[in-house]
């Protein structure tokens, strides 16, 4: 596409999908809930195809509303040590993230996971250091497609649309990118697939990380 990534002063990453694995985390929790209010598990692919649009409204897709508010309690109290046990950074991560450091390159995270969670998974992983912003939906009350995130972001660095990238690796994080007008990257691999992202343009396609910059 029409952008080159080394030209870049900020790269703004989403969190799960793109640098942290944390899908067996999130279907151990919810499994966890579903067998403790009575339900069948469900399949680790459906909870992966989910994943993304807040926590609040991932388990709402999983229990009827009169079980929501108790199936959420559960889940979160749950979550809080099955993220130390079971998430992950994907392959080359955080030699992404040191590479962009010595570039002296901007480095910030926009992500629909709570705050409170967000902060367990950066770190236990020991990448928090790596972030000059982190910036979660929950603290703004705006969830992505919503590009309020990364206007928030392009603000406080004072960068202009044309110096940032976004990266993630779902369509709602290609939408978010198109409404803010900046350019994304597509992290392969993910909870989208290829098909699904198919038509934002203006975009780049990643499926390795250490490929990020090729």
């Amino acid at each position: 596409m029409g952008f080159e990534l080394s030209k870049k002063q900020l790269f703004i990453f989403d969190l799960d999908g793109t640098l942290v694995d944390a899908y067996r985390a999130i279907d151990k929790s919810l499994n966890f809930a579903r067998l403790k209010l009575g339900y069948t598990c469900v399949s680790f692919e459906e909870v992966k195809k989910n994943i993304g649009n807040g926590d609040k409204n991932f388990v709402a897709v999983f229990f009827p509303k009169k079980d929501l508010n108790q199936a959420l309690a559960i889940y979160r109290v749950h979550h809080k040590k099955s993220l130390k046990k079971y998430a992950k950074l994907r392959p080359c991560a955080r030699m992404l993230l040191n590479k962009l450091k010595r570039k002296k390159k901007l480095v910030a995270l926009a992500t629909n996971r709570p705050s409170y969670y967000t902060n367990i998974v950066i770190t236990s992983l020991g990448i928090k250091k790596y972030f000059d912003f982190v910036l979660c939906a929950d603290e703004i009350k705006s969830l992505k497609p919503n590009p309020r995130i990364l206007q928030i972001i392009l603000e406080k660095f004072q960068i202009e649309k044309h110096e940032a990238v976004y990266s993630g690796d779902m369509k709602v994080d290609m939408e978010t990118a198109k409404k803010a007008g900046v350019d994304g990257v597509f992290i392969n691999g993910g909870s989208s697939s290829l098909s699904e992202v198919k038509a934002y343009k203006n975009k780049k396609i990643v499926g390795l990380l250490r490929n990020f910059f090729k």
